[in-house]
């Protein structure tokens, strides 16, 4: 979807505006960093232990859904002290406030319940309605620049149709209730997250405040260039979220059982996703010219270099999701999963900072191309040091 919409999005917009809409989108992601609270992996997993019995679900899910919501309103009124304190984003107050309510529908869209309950045909049916919705809305309304600030607000509008939607069949559907919860739910739920909430939030801060960073320092024609550029990796990378959203569940599962089983499928997925991955790496680095020309347009040669230097991200971050959501949470080991991510968060503000005033958009390239790597690295020398060794090693006494 994102690759149907963008040649147009830039084409109409100008890179101008459409790195304003970057930056705004990045502006919110940090912002609302505590809304999701790691409960995307906290909570599936205990949906996915406790699927038998409807009680503790109605448990899991108001006591999360409750946690989410204050936490979305703890920073909306951040987000709303932010606007009307500084001109920088005053100046365009009406498209943060039209970006914020992304949040509201990943909020209501209960992503974390289906995954645990393994059913991820609503996942794919929901987010490919929230989708379409924007993608028609986008060649409907937006006709001129003048239009930048309802491209947000369309995606709005889609998230949140299908995050009611999602609670409507979680009603129906299984039987869930939403009912007020005792305070020590909300604490048990809320500790159980914690490490999970900081390696989560290290995630958006690295891939958000690269954006915000460059945003702060250049103007949006240079987000603009990076962002259109890093559009396309990450539209490339998203192809297989589908496949860590399914296999997490049934990994848990699986090492719930049996350690030595789970390492054994792990071993044998992180063959397919490396050579799945490494593909579609290879084929941005050798395609940059004509796939920059075709989807973005010359008017975004700038952007060429950027898909050259973050080529190297679907690879990366295919085989992080397997060392780390994969292997790591699903053995217990979020602690050492939350250091590693924190680490490549302060890395990435530390190397942002340094090249971003003196190479732009490149610099911010070149952060998170290093950053990424870093991680990747780190999380397999971790596993092969503790034990859990994905390349070699004996399955016996894991």
């Amino acid at each position: 979807m994102p690759l149907i919409t963008l040649p147009y999005l830039v084409r109409v917009l100008g890179v101008r505006h459409y790195g304003l809409i970057a930056f705004a989108n990045a502006t919110v992601a940090i912002l609302s960093i505590v809304t999701d609270f790691g409960f995307n992996l906290s909570a599936a997993k205990e949906v996915s232990i406790y699927r038998g019995d409807k009680e503790k679900l109605t448990e899991i899910f108001s006591s999360v859904l409750i946690i989410k919501t204050i936490l979305m309103l703890l920073s909306f009124i951040i987000l709303v002290i932010l606007v009307f304190v500084f001109y920088k984003f005053r100046k365009d107050w009406l498209l943060y406030f039209f970006t914020f309510g992304t949040v509201m529908g990943q909020v209501l869209f209960t992503v974390w319940f289906f995954q645990g309950m393994e059913r991820m045909k609503f996942i794919t049916y929901l987010n490919m309605l929230s989708r379409l919705i924007f993608t028609a809305s986008i060649f409907i309304f937006i006709r001129s620049r003048s239009d930048y600030a309802y491209v947000p607000l369309l995606a709005s509008i889609g998230a949140i149709i299908a995050g009611v939607i999602s609670l409507l069949i979680i009603f129906k559907g299984f039987g869930v209730q939403f009912r007020l919860q005792k305070i020590s739910s909300i604490k048990y739920h809320i500790s159980n997250s914690i490490h999970l909430f900081l390696s989560t939030a290290a995630i958006n801060i690295y891939t958000s405040s690269t954006t915000f960073i460059l945003g702060l320092f250049a103007d949006t024609a240079m987000v603009g260039y990076f962002a259109s550029g890093y559009k396309i990796v990450q539209a490339f990378t998203g192809l297989m979220w589908p496949v860590s959203q399914s296999l997490y569940p049934y990994i848990i599962k699986i090492v719930h059982q049996s350690k030595e089983d789970g390492l054994r499928i792990i071993r044998k997925i992180t063959l397919y996703v490396g050579f799945f991955s490494g593909s579609i790496s290879l084929f941005i680095l050798f395609f940059s010219n004509p796939l920059s020309n075709l989807i973005l347009g010359l008017k975004y040669s700038n952007s060429i270099i950027v898909l050259r230097i973050m080529f190297i991200l679907p690879f990366m971050i295919g085989l992080s999701n397997i060392f780390g959501i994969q292997t790591m949470l699903s053995f217990g080991r979020k602690k050492a999963f939350s250091i590693i991510l924190i680490a490549g968060s302060v890395l990435n503000i530390l190397l942002s900072s340094i090249l971003v005033p003196i190479y732009l958009y490149v610099g911010s390239a070149i952060s998170i191309s290093i950053v990424e790597s870093f991680i990747t690295l780190a999380m397999l020398i971790y596993l092969q040091i503790t034990g859990l060794k994905i390349f070699n090693g004996k399955l016996k006494n894991v």
